[in-house]
């Protein structure tokens, strides 16, 4: 039953990203990001505020860590999938939170000095093909006339956010328990959103939205990473990660049934292939090792991939 873990957490996360896309006329992005973050908050307090108190000085030597890792899993990841949401379905964005995985790879690359996989460069040339097909609708000339929307900038933003976030958080492996650390970042995040929440012309509260910020603030933000903290715990980062790949295909589930949007072809061609790139570079883990082989002129040497 260990699996039942990251599965609802996963579930809850696919959920929320139809959350987002209803948000969008319901209530100003500026204020379901700081209520949702504001909301976690308050219901975290009651159980972490003492042990953060008593960690305050090793939390000091590392507050701006933690800031930078709040500006962004908390303010710019989510605020940008809520912007997104004015122009981008649901659909497209259970897909490009999809790439998270795979961008998290390829920055650790950069950052870790992560050694380069055949899966890592046959998954990246895959997936970006996929989200050609995608963003263009099947039609890639377009694309090259067009450019992209804001919608899908934001969101690829978003997803490449998160990984560095990911990344960041590997690399500096703050020392302080799992949830102390995400509180401090949550309250750092609630002070980077209160200015725009300030200067939004609409934040108000109505029957309307407050189900979708209880959802965000609640189950998204506390029971969703609590969840998918047991999984790992129970089953191992490496099998945990395997769930995310069921994101998309929730999402695409939920908005085909509760939001009656459609499914077209190049979803399938596209979302296929990006979803495939991503789990060649999961599981295809055949090191690319580069080395010299002696040529017929013995001055000179030859650089080949294995």
């Amino acid at each position: 039953m260990n699996f039942l873990f990251p599965l609802l957490a996963v579930l809850i996360w696919s959920v929320n990203a139809i959350v987002s896309k209803v948000s969008a006329g319901a209530i100003d992005p500026a204020a379901i990001s700081f209520y949702r973050w504001l909301l976690a908050l308050l219901t975290l307090t009651p159980f972490l505020l003492p042990a953060v108190w008593r960690n305050r000085q090793q939390i000091r030597q590392v507050w701006w860590k933690l800031l930078i890792l709040g500006l962004l899993g908390m303010v710019l990841y989510q605020s940008l999938a809520y912007y997104a949401a004015h122009s981008v379905t649901a659909l497209f964005m259970g897909i490009i939170n999809a790439l998270i995985p795979l961008l998290t790879v390829l920055i650790s690359i950069v950052l870790l000095r992560l050694a380069p996989t055949l899966g890592i460069v046959i998954g990246s040339l895959l997936s970006f093909g996929g989200l050609v097909w995608l963003v263009s609708q099947g039609n890639p000339q377009q694309l090259l006339s067009h450019g992209l929307g804001k919608g899908e900038l934001m969101m690829f933003a978003a997803s490449t956010s998160y990984a560095l976030y990911g990344v960041l958080t590997k690399r500096w492996a703050i020392p302080l328990p799992n949830w102390q650390s995400l509180y401090v970042q949550i309250l750092f995040g609630v002070l980077l959103l209160l200015p725009n929440f300030l200067m939004a012309k609409d934040v108000s509260l109505n029957l309307h939205n407050i189900p979708l910020v209880l959802f965000a603030g609640l189950f998204a933000s506390v029971l969703a990473p609590f969840l998918w903290i047991q999984g790992v715990m129970r089953m191992g980062a490496n099998t945990a990660t395997i769930f995310m790949n069921l994101a998309p295909i929730f999402t695409a589930i939920i908005a085909v049934l509760f939001l009656h949007e459609a499914l077209h072809s190049y979803h399938f061609i596209g979302g296929g292939v990006t979803l495939l790139g991503v789990l060649l570079a999961q599981r295809l883990r055949t090191p690319i090792r580069w080395r010299k082989r002696p040529s017929a002129n013995a001055d000179s040497a030859v650089t080949k991939v294995d």
